[in-house]
């Protein structure tokens, strides 16, 4: 069985017996995002709901929703895929002003519904594949509506949040019956910030709401979300998420200056010789580069027009892709001297006939795609030359 057909049965299963028991929720004073009284924010998460349509998504007993109609004022819809689960909902609170109560899968009813100015799930979007619910969502919701998200992060048993979109076994819980076993995307907040960037949407934040007895290992997450606006006629570029990226890449330059004396290179302070040089900054372009290096290690002046740049070098080290542009340059003024806090100093001049051993790799690889006859050993990388006008 699927995973959501599995979560409709129980949820048909779970109405049915609240209906047997005859038991309705209250209508809170204020609207809660986790099963305990008084834990994380109110309706306030919404913003000002005031005569704006708001969707309730899984509105079960129908109690948050007849909430905000009657002490924020807001028009909410309240939509539930289970008959059971709807009836409770249309028993309570039929006839409350400023609310209706919908029977209907969510994606489906979305797909011919008019814009929604807000959305909100307490514990229930987790019970539908993000693949599906999320793309519904962003269609059904205004540009800039709020999506607040309430969902499990860490179960009864410890159970911490999953790090790929796929669900999994959970059980709810009953007082006076069996548990209901249930498929649930329980997701770590990364991947459910992932999903919703993906989607459409812009995370504002991500909070993790513990339960109040500090022995219990229950945790929700509570994540609030805002529908992107719909392509403006310039396109767009935004990140995936407000983390910044893994670093997996190098980029830096060397640089060659051939004089009458030979090349120039300098001492590191671990002991390799290398050619001036080093990592490119945002923004700049590698021939800026190779005159600011120059500058900052040597005290040399160059221009970007007197540089000529060879191609670009690209192996790994360590897991990390380098990619080394090395450079001639022809015209520079001034002496090379060692210059304070620089880690590359002493430096000299050394004939080609005459080059020292523990060349630094990348040096290595420069001077090699420059002159492929000079024999220097070095770990292979791969190399493409740039178009002769560069």
């Amino acid at each position: 069985m699927l995973a959501e057909e599995t979560n409709t049965r129980a949820w048909q299963i779970y109405g049915q017996r609240q209906l047997a028991r005859g038991y309705t929720p209250p209508v809170p004073d204020r609207l809660g995002w986790t099963p305990w009284d008084g834990v994380g924010p109110g309706a306030e998460a919404l913003g000002d709901v005031t005569g704006r349509r708001v969707l309730d998504i899984g509105s079960g007993a129908g109690h948050h929703a007849v909430h905000l109609a009657q002490a924020h004022g807001a028009r909410v819809t309240g939509i539930e895929l289970s008959p059971t689960q709807h009836k409770r909902a249309l028993t309570a609170h039929a006839n409350v002003d400023g609310v209706e109560f919908v029977q209907a899968d969510v994606t489906e009813y979305l797909a011919g519904a008019e814009q929604f100015d807000a959305a909100y799930a307490i514990g229930t979007l987790a019970f539908i594949d993000p693949h599906r619910s999320l793309p519904a969502l962003r269609d059904g919701l205004r540009p800039n509506a709020p999506l607040i998200l309430s969902l499990l992060h860490t179960d009864l048993h410890g159970r911490g949040p999953s790090t790929e979109v796929a669900p999994r076994e959970q059980m709810i819980q009953l007082r006076d019956d069996p548990p209901l076993p249930t498929q649930m995307w329980v997701l770590a907040p990364r991947l459910w910030e992932d999903l919703l960037t993906e989607y459409g949407f812009r995370v504002e934040a991500i909070d993790l709401l513990p339960h109040p007895d500090e022995s219990a290992l229950v945790i929700q997450q509570l994540i609030r979300a805002r529908r992107l606006p719909d392509r403006p006629t310039r396109v767009s570029s935004r990140p995936r998420s407000t983390h910044a990226p893994a670093a997996h890449a190098a980029v830096g330059v060397g640089a060659i200056l051939l004089s009458e004396q030979g090349i120039l290179l300098g001492r590191h302070r671990l002991g390799t010789l290398e050619l001036p040089g080093g990592s490119l900054e945002a923004g700049e372009s590698f021939e800026a580069a190779v005159v600011r290096e120059l500058a900052e290690e040597t005290g040399l002046v160059a221009r970007a027009e007197d540089v000529v740049l060879l191609g670009t070098l690209v192996d790994h080290v360590a897991g990390v892709l380098r990619v080394t542009v090395g450079a001639v340059v022809h015209i520079w003024q001034g002496q090379p001297t060692t210059q304070p806090d620089e880690s590359v100093g002493d430096w000299a001049w050394y004939p080609l006939d005459r080059l020292p051993d523990g060349l630094f790799v990348c040096s290595a690889q420069i001077l090699a795609s420059w002159r492929p006859d000079l024999p220097i050993e070095r770990p292979s990388a791969y190399f493409t030359a740039f178009a002769p006008d560069r």
